[in-house]
């Protein structure tokens, strides 16, 4: 693959020098396209590598917008953080008394959906520790997803088809990542408010912070503005097809994964919410408590590097991904978005993982202990 490269040229590109360099021999990896964005105290560096579309010479563009997966998360329980902070939520009660609805363990509190400590199924399908699989109550993956992206899901019904799966363990036992939690989340921001979690979302975070770029996408196909394309691979009665799924209707993901976003807005967001400039002392304090099994907190990665603590959330599903770092203090971020060409078998995961771990090591002088 030839790698096209957009670089800026700020006060802080000394201290990054290979940087570059690193970023087109990721996309060689077999990515189509990826644009970093690294703020500190010396000022910002910005660089993309690869394509913006397939076939296409022009490099992704600086600052393009994607949707960033389950980066929403954060987004999410800064929410209901700001909520419990005006007293319309309280972390410790149970969820079924927000939402009485639903057939929901009593013992299931607002702080264990954000926490991912519920045990309730993953509407996207469950991964269990000795390889098995279940298969979600989402069509994720394959032809069946290509052909019905741009159904419309409520979150309602993907609650409810999750609940009717059994739960991987008793509410607080355990850690296990799912998507089901933050639908929930969404849900009971909405109950306690009378409002949609795009309007709070828009009066909490993004109004304030002026993220004009970010966007709680609700059943909206389209990205809008500038932004790299996503693809998708898989087998059509045994012929091998890529398409381009930039377009989808991303409801079937729901709050686990649906928004819009870009760089300089992850920034901006992550900076303003690890400063202290979203959350009272003591919620970002809880915030960033990490559970025992994995290190996440609420709606975070807590990660331990060799380096000192980072905080991490990054998400990706149909060829779009998005990265977001930090040091605890706010002070030095890290956010990337990335397109390639997604597939049922996630056969792009590991090298999405090498590609995070370089950056890492490349911009934060550190990984994961």
């Amino acid at each position: 693959m030839t790698s096209n490269t957009n670089t800026t040229t700020t006060t802080a590109a000394q201290h990054y020098p290979t940087l570059q360099q690193t970023l087109d021999e990721i996309v060689a990896t077999g990515f189509v396209g990826l644009h970093v964005r690294v703020d500190d105290e010396q000022g910002e560096w910005v660089g993309s590598a690869g394509h913006s579309v397939l076939g296409e010479s022009a490099p992704p563009p600086i600052n393009g917008r994607v949707r960033i997966g389950s980066n929403t998360k954060t987004f999410v329980a800064t929410v209901v953080l700001r909520l419990v902070a005006e007293g319309k939520i309280a972390l410790g009660t149970p969820a079924v008394d927000y939402l009485p609805r639903f057939a929901l363990d009593p013992r299931i509190t607002v702080r264990m959906l954000l926490q991912h400590t519920s045990g309730i199924f993953n509407f996207t399908g469950e991964f269990y520790e000795d390889g098995t699989t279940a298969p979600g109550v989402v069509a994720w993956g394959g032809k069946d997803w290509v052909d019905n992206r741009f159904d419309t899901h409520r979150a309602d019904e993907l609650v409810r088809l999750a609940l009717a799966k059994p739960a991987r363990f008793e509410p607080g036992t355990d850690w296990s990542y799912a998507n089901t939690n933050y639908a929930l989340a969404k849900l009971v921001i909405e109950a306690v408010t009378g409002h949609s979690l795009a309007q709070e979302m828009g009066r909490l975070i993004l109004g304030p912070l002026g993220l004009t770029d970010t966007v709680v996408p609700e059943t909206s196909t389209e990205i809008g503005g500038p932004h790299a394309h996503a693809y998708y691979r898989y087998d059509d009665a045994g012929v091998e097809k890529t398409v381009d799924v930039t377009s989808q209707n991303p409801s079937w993901i729901s709050s686990g994964g649906d928004m819009i976003s870009t760089s300089k807005d992850l920034h901006t967001f992550l900076a303003a919410l690890l400063s202290g400039k979203l959350l009272p002392a003591p919620l970002l304090a809880e915030m960033l408590t990490p559970e025992a099994k994995v290190g996440y907190g609420l709606g975070v990665f807590v990660q331990q590097t060799r380096a000192g603590t980072v905080i991490t959330h990054n998400g990706g599903h149909g060829g779009h991904a998005a990265l977001m770092y930090s040091t605890l203090d706010g002070t030095k971020t890290m956010t990337a978005a990335l397109n390639y060409i997604d597939d049922a078998d996630l056969s792009m995961s590991a090298t999405f993982q090498a590609a995070t771990q370089r950056l890492l090591g490349e911009v934060f002088g550190a990984v994961t202990a």
